[in-house]
């Protein structure tokens, strides 16, 4: 049977960090599949004017006008049709503005509550992590049975094979925002001697680094990845992780939270600290170094287990079993 699937891509016009990655690999696993006829949904670009436009408009009215086009609609973040006339997916990717909502903007908050109130009409709600899930049932109220883990997958491009940024330094890469934990990563650096480079975009609430390299292309991070002596993910919460996965790929060690999403996607791959402690992380960055030769294969063996062509398998049945 083939399925027609109206796909929300969305987010390629408001971010390049995780949420885009996953539209862009889902898209690229799909293309071409027999089964399926997928038909991109697309509103606004970015902006502030765009985004109160996208939120108030096209994901709970908008979209709901269109859904009898298609057999299944899958949106791919938390924010769908408060009504539709075929089976809805919603891709959970963090509850993070409900854990932690103080580290966001107030129009965020304002329509991510009204949003996730929508979720519990979805037919399905896709998790990108067994974290994810739990948060899902236990914050918004949803039966297990409903939530189908769809992990993220690693770009080629992430490989320990390519050339390496000069430098001695260690690397941490994400949106400079307040969940990112950057300021005692900053700390922690000093504390470890070594000098701290951070890749992401601007971000908000106020969070500065003194060496950050801005945005960067994935061949740019990918050779960033490499020359680090190790990378620092010390997330506050998350619902996946993407940097684990992209720098263990790329063959070097990884630095990361304990208690959450990242220790489950690291899978004893990583040094895990508590992200609140200061001396922890720099003590994580001193153990990095000193067990590289251990945990590098053990890093690229676990990446390896996560591709965008099993998370597209995966999505491809869900939609099958909603008809």
């Amino acid at each position: 049977m083939r399925v027609r699937v109206g796909f929300d891509v969305s987010p390629l016009a408001q971010t390049e960090a995780g949420t885009a990655r996953h539209v862009r690999g889902l898209l690229h696993a799909l293309d071409g599949r027999a089964d399926l006829e997928l038909r991109p949904l697309r509103f606004g670009g970015r902006g502030r004017v765009a985004t109160v436009a996208r939120d108030a408009y096209w994901y709970p009215l908008g979209m709901s006008r269109r859904s009898e086009r298609y057999d299944v609609l899958h949106c791919t973040t938390f924010r769908g049709p408060y009504r539709a006339r075929c089976p809805v997916v919603l891709t959970v990717h963090d509850l993070a503005v409900l854990r932690h909502p103080e580290v966001f903007k107030p129009w965020h908050r304002l329509t991510a509550k009204a949003a996730l109130e929508g979720s519990r009409l979805a037919a399905a709600i896709v998790a990108v992590s067994e974290f994810t899930r739990d948060e899902a049932v236990e914050l918004l109220g949803v039966k297990p049975e409903r939530v189908r883990i769809v992990p993220n997958g690693v770009e080629p491009v992430f490989t320990a094979e390519g050339p390496s940024a000069d430098g001695d330094y260690v690397l941490a890469v994400g949106t400079l925002e307040p969940r990112k934990n950057l300021g005692r990563v900053v700390e922690a650096a000093k504390l470890a001697g070594i000098e701290l480079r951070v890749v992401g975009a601007r971000g908000w609430g106020g969070v500065d680094v003194p060496r950050w390299v801005g945005r960067a292309s994935d061949e740019e991070l990918a050779a960033l990845y490499r020359g680090a002596r190790c990378v620092v993910y010390a997330s506050l919460y998350e619902g996946f992780g993407l940097p684990v996965l992209e720098a263990m790929a790329s063959g070097v060690p990884v630095v990361t939270s304990a208690g959450g999403a990242t220790e489950e996607i690291a899978g004893g791959a990583a040094v895990l600290v508590d992200p609140l402690d200061v001396d922890a992380i720099a003590g994580g960055i001193a153990e990095a170094d000193r067990r590289r030769a251990e945990l590098v294969p053990r890093g690229l063996e676990q990446a390896r287990r996560f591709t965008w062509s099993a998370a597209a398998d995966l999505v491809a049945n869900l939609w099958h079993e909603l008809l």
